[in-house]
């Protein structure tokens, strides 16, 4: 039995963890939008240190946990599903950095 592999896109918005867009988390928004949209899911990730276009480093430590520690929300998607998510953040004036990459995606076993 072979592995069937479709042309994918990886869309990724890159944020804080306390960006807030329409009174939720911005990682949230995007989440619920993908859902509701019916897509196929999406993860979000914390990072422990980073910095970006201003310069300013935000990092974990022992004794201070900040809050504004980076994220990246990613879609492993259609071309069609990337473009429209993307074309609907833009229409409600999400504020963040976003990313594509061309992928191939495959699925391994059942489920």
């Amino acid at each position: 039995m072979s592995e069937a592999t479709i042309e994918g896109v990886r869309l990724c918005f890159y944020t804080r963890v306390r960006t807030r867009h329409d009174g939720m988390l911005l990682s949230e928004w995007l989440l619920q939008l993908a859902r509701r949209e019916g897509l196929g899911g999406g993860s979000v990730f914390r990072a422990s240190a980073g910095f970006g276009r201003h310069g300013v480093l935000h990092e974990e430590t022992f004794f201070e946990l900040t809050d504004d520690l980076p994220v990246k929300v990613e879609f492993l998607l259609s071309p069609a599903q990337a473009e429209a998510l993307l074309a609907q953040a833009r229409e409600a004036g999400v504020d963040a950095v976003y990313a594509t990459s061309t992928i191939r995606l495959g699925m391994l076993g059942a489920s």
